[in-house]
């Protein structure tokens, strides 16, 4: 089990809003592919995702913004990954969750 932090105001909106941008199911999707440190560019989410490079630049825009991805560029290409690798636990309970309401 992992340790409980104590909640203040400041933190319960910074998760409430990490929750709220990973609650789309192409951003759960990043989050699963960045899972395991994978360090990914856009153009290669964007293959995987089979959407347009703007829809994917957008959803990792929404996920930076909240904390959930960081970037690096490498000459031309900017690479994608997990800021915190727990985010990846927080996806597969919840599936696993949904899992077991059919």
């Amino acid at each position: 089990m992992t340790e409980k932090i104590p909640l203040n105001l400041e933190l319960l909106e910074r998760s409430s809003n990490m929750l709220k941008a990973l609650a789309h199911p192409l951003r759960i999707e990043i989050v699963d592919l960045l899972q395991d440190n994978k360090k990914l560019t856009v153009g290669q989410i964007q293959k995987h995702l089979n959407i347009t490079q703007s829809a994917t630049s957008h959803h990792l825009g929404i996920l930076k913004y909240n904390g959930i991805v960081t970037s690096q560029r490498d000459g031309k290409k900017m690479y994608y990954e997990l800021k915190h690798q727990r985010l990846s636990q927080v996806i597969n309970c919840v599936a696993l969750c949904a899992s077991e309401e059919k």
